[in-house]
This record gives C-alpha cells, sequence and structure tokens, in this order.
C-alpha cells in the first residue's frame, strides 16, 4: 500500500479496557480508520461499536476474511495471543498485538514464523520506548557518556487488591495471563532497562504469591547479570500499599540517570547536574500507543518494518521465563541457552 491518501484499515480483536485505547487512538489518526471489531461477548462488541464505529464480527475468522482490514490489533487474554496472530498472519494481515506478546517463548517464534512467512508486519506494544525521554536516554547511553555500565535496575512498586485478580476468570493464571506482575505489569519496566542498557546473559531470581489467592506472582525479586558485564536487580510487586510506580536507576562510571515512570528526573555526568531538553509532554497512555499504531499506519504505506518490532518483544519474554524458571529451579539461569518456558505446576516449586 503506497498511496499515502488511503487510509489503513485496522480491526480490533478483543472489546475490553485496553482496546478502547487503541480505538481512540485510531479516531485521532489521520489516515486510519477502525472498520471492523470481534469479541466472543456479542453485547460487549456491540457496545464498543457504538461508540466507536467499525462493523462488529459474528467471529474472528469472519473479520480475518474481510477484504478493509489491513491490520489487526490484538486486544485480548495473553494466553490468546499467539494463535490469534498466526490466525491473522495467514490471512494476510498485518498485527499489532498488546503485551505480553505471548507466553512461551516458541510460541513467539511461531508468531514471527508465520508472519515472516507470510510477508505481513508484526508489532508488539511497549509504549514507554516512545517517550521522548526514554529515546534520550538511549542515545545519551549509546553515545556512552555515561561511561561503562556498572549497576542497571528497574523497580516496580504497584498495588492491585484480590478484587482485580477476581473481576476477571483469567486474571492471575498461567493458561490465561502467563504470569503475575512481571508478566501483566512489569514487562514494560523490563523492556525498558533491557532496551536501554542491553541484553541480560544471566539471571537469578525468586517469584512468589506472597499476599495473594492467585496461582501465579504478585511479587518477584531479580539479580542480573548483562552482556555488557554490568549487573543489575529488579524488584516487582503489586502488594505494595499505595503503590509507588515504577523506577530505573542506571549508574556508570562517569554518571547516573534516575527514571520515574517516564521523567528523567536526575541525570548526573562528570559530577554535575546535567540541563536536560524541554520534552514534549508524554503520558503512557495513550500517547505511547498512539505513536506506535500511527508508526505501524506508516509502515503498511511504506512497507518498511514497524518501529517496535515483533522480534523486539522476545527477550523481554526471555527476561520473564528465566525467572520463573530460576525461582522453581533455585538456579542461576544462562538467557539465550536452554528452554525457560512455564511448567502449571507453579512459580518456585
Amino acid at each position: 500500500m503506497n498511496d499515502q491518501t488511503t487510509p489503513v484499515r485496522f480491526g480490533i480483536v478483543g472489546c475490553g479496557i485496553i482496546a478502547e485505547v487503541h480505538a481512540k487512538c485510531l479516531l485521532e489518526m489521520a489516515g486510519a480508520k477502525l472498520t471492523a471489531l470481534f469479541d466472543p461477548a456479542a453485547d460487549k462488541a456491540n457496545a464498543f461499536a457504538e461508540k466507536f464505529g467499525g462493523a462488529v464480527c459474528g467471529t474472528y475468522e469472519e473479520l480475518l476474511a474481510r477484504e478493509d482490514v489491513d491490520v489487526v490489533c490484538i486486544c485480548t487474554p495473553s494466553g490468546l495471543h499467539a494463535r490469534q496472530t498466526v490466525a491473522a498472519a495467514r490471512a494476510g494481515k498485518h498485527v499489532v498485538v498488546e503485551k505480553p506478546m505471548a507466553i512461551k517463548l516458541e510460541d513467539i517464534d511461531a508468531m514471527l514464523a508465520a508472519c515472516a512467512q507470510s510477508g505481513v508486519f508484526l508489532a508488539t506494544i511497549f509504549p514507554r520506548r516512545m517517550s521522548p525521554q526514554a529515546r534520550y536516554a538511549r542515545q545519551l547511553i549509546r553515545e556512552g557518556r555515561l561511561g561503562r555500565l556498572s549497576l542497571c535496575s528497574g523497580y516496580v512498586k504497584l498495588y492491585r487488591d484480590q478484587a482485580y485478580y477476581d473481576s476477571a476468570g483469567w486474571r492471575g493464571t498461567w493458561q490465561m495471563d502467563g504470569g503475575g506482575v512481571m508478566m501483566n505489569q512489569g514487562i514494560h519496566t523490563v523492556d525498558l532497562l533491557q532496551w536501554l542498557v542491553g541484553p541480560v546473559r544471566s539471571l537469578y531470581g525468586q517469584a512468589r504469591a506472597v499476599l495473594r489467592d492467585i496461582e501465579v506472582e504478585d511479587t518477584a525479586v531479580a539479580l542480573l547479570r548483562y552482556e555488557s558485564g554490568a549487573m543489575g536487580t529488579f524488584e516487582m510487586t503489586t502488594t505494595a500499599y499505595k503503590g509507588k510506580g515504577q523506577r530505573l536507576e542506571i549508574h556508570g562510571e562517569k554518571g547516573t540517570m534516575i527514571i520515574e515512570e517516564d521523567d528523567i528526573v536526575s541525570l548526573e555526568i562528570d559530577g554535575e547536574q546535567v540541563v536536560l531538553p524541554a520534552f514534549e509532554p508524554f503520558r503512557v497512555v495513550p500517547d505511547g500507543h498512539l505513536a506506535q499504531l500511527r508508526d505501524m499506519a506508516e509502515a503498511v504505506r511504506g512497507r518498511r518494518e514497524p518501529i517496535v518490532t515483533g522480534a523486539e518483544g522476545r527477550h523481554s519474554l526471555e527476561i520473564i521465563l528465566g525467572v520463573y524458571a530460576s525461582s522453581r529451579e533455585r538456579r542461576e539461569v544462562e538467557i539465550g541457552g536452554r528452554q525457560t518456558g512455564i511448567r502449571e505446576e507453579g512459580v518456585a516449586g
């Protein structure tokens, strides 16, 4: 599609909260149109269509058969992402899939293979990468302004009560949620940390349900060793009363950077505080989603890869699955080596 005046046509699968973010972004975008949607709960799909437009499909297969759908946004529970992505690719549709892309590495590999075979694009939603602050931080680190990195850590301190997990049957389950705080909330911080400072080579972690009555973890900690030789940790929980949000601390031989939510709150290099640029205002939701959906539309028109490809979603999942394996087997896990998939019997064994 090279005609810059023709709208890129989107279909949405799953009409929950995050789907509303996608729909609102599409309504804001020039050159994009929401044409179709599907949810197995027909009443939910009809209410969604009344609010945002688009034709309601009776089945997912019906949506995929429509000629007026170029891109499918997959906004369903995590355990469905792989099957739905593969089906969309085989139908010749480009795919935008919410985080996590899948809950097993072999599922991501199948998604990537299906999209490559069909010649369609696959993007995964990591909206924190899209902030001007994050892109500035990445450039600064890549230029070596902080020097050789030594300690790079991430913290996610959120609060979700038992009612949150009880609100939907798939929440807090291995089969559909794929994990707990790391997989559902913390994956954004895991991804941003590894995107900024480089891949993780090995880790040792613990993940447990400390307070909530769920199959998966509400609290996790891990010791990380990066390919660069730097070390780090992460701490994540959904049990932090009046949760304190998300924070990254990146230390190097020449400086330190601290990021809270999506703001660089401190940047010190060579003993002096750096005056930061006047960044454009950014809210991870919806601004990050809007940027990624607009990028996908431009990628489809220009026949180029999206800015956050499906392949880039793999390492973040590999890190999380590595913590589950480490917790279960009580050992250090090498990333990129042996399989680190989830076992149904639990987190820590």
